[in-house]
């Protein structure tokens, strides 16, 4: 009969307690962006918001790029009553020699190591009931935008001996959705040209990488909700939410949170992939 004794049941616990203690000081220091210098577009609310209010709760110094100046400033405050380092910058995607100087500007102060193309704007309608106006700007802000940023951001990245580039894309780029013939079109894009930009610059220690998100409830929602609803906006919320197969919408801190790991060393063998955050819609639809 084997006797366990005090000694030896003293050296477990004491084992045990150490092994936890290890394995939560190592998550703690995963997923860690310290020291890095990142680039979120449309940061001023919604999923580019919480991006980069969590790049800078992880150590990053984040710059906020905003069309609006109010939003862009309201995270950065945010972000810094919390210890963080962030800056606010008015930028318009669409605006080719006003986002190579922005991030060139940028580059000087500081290496660029992280670019997070989000901004995007929508519109709901089939192709019959797509003004060219309104496919215009979708084109100019979804699809050149991303190109823009891109665009000026990689020769940095270059420079600097590689980066990471995440771009937001959107579970329309893979699956048929009523109703969404200009948006789907610019996610399809920005899909291919995230394929693209990993494969072109591999040799340069470029990673790129998409995240596509099926309905996540931000402002753009509340306000579509409001206006083409209006008095109905809690059924129609609901409706909308029970179109996951996990019965609700994503939220932007849990498409943050992907987001953080795509950036991270921890994802350091990944690239040229698109990650679809979206409750199981793509696959678990009938």
């Amino acid at each position: 009969m084997n006797v366990i004794t005090l000694t030896t049941l003293t050296t477990l616990t004491t084992l045990t307690t150490l092994t936890t203690l290890t394995t939560l000081t190592t998550l703690k220091i995963m997923f860690r962006i310290d020291n890095k210098v990142a680039i979120v577009t449309g940061a001023g609310s919604g999923i580019g918001k919480s991006i980069a209010r969590l790049f800078a709760a992880r150590g990053a110094f984040v710059h906020v790029l905003d069309i609006q100046d109010g939003a862009a400033e309201e995270t950065v405050d945010e972000i810094r009553v919390t210890g963080g380092q962030a800056q606010a910058h008015v930028c318009d995607v669409s605006d080719q020699p006003g986002v190579i100087e922005l991030i060139s500007a940028i580059q000087q102060e500081h290496p660029i190591h992280i670019l997070v193309n989000n901004a995007g704007i929508g519109f709901v309608g089939n192709l019959e009931n797509t003004p060219e106006a309104e496919f215009d700007r979708l084109f100019r802000v979804n699809v050149k935008g991303v190109y823009n940023c891109l665009y000026a951001a990689i020769p940095h990245l270059k420079a600097n001996g590689g980066g990471v580039i995440l771009n937001i894309a959107s579970v329309v780029a893979s699956v048929g959705i009523p109703d969404r013939f200009a948006y789907s079109m610019t996610k399809g894009a920005v899909l291919t040209m995230t394929y693209s930009v990993a494969l072109d610059y591999i040799q340069h220690n470029i990673r790129c990488n998409s995240i596509s998100p099926a309905r996540v409830h931000t402002p753009f929602v509340d306000a579509y909700l409001a206006k083409n609803y209006p008095g109905r906006e809690t059924e129609m919320f609901e409706k909308l939410a029970k179109t996951q197969p996990i019965g609700r919408m994503g939220t932007p801190d849990e498409v943050a949170a992907l987001a953080l790991f795509l950036c991270s060393d921890e994802a350091a063998f990944i690239t040229g992939c698109d990650y679809p955050i979206d409750g199981g819609f793509i696959k678990l639809v009938p």
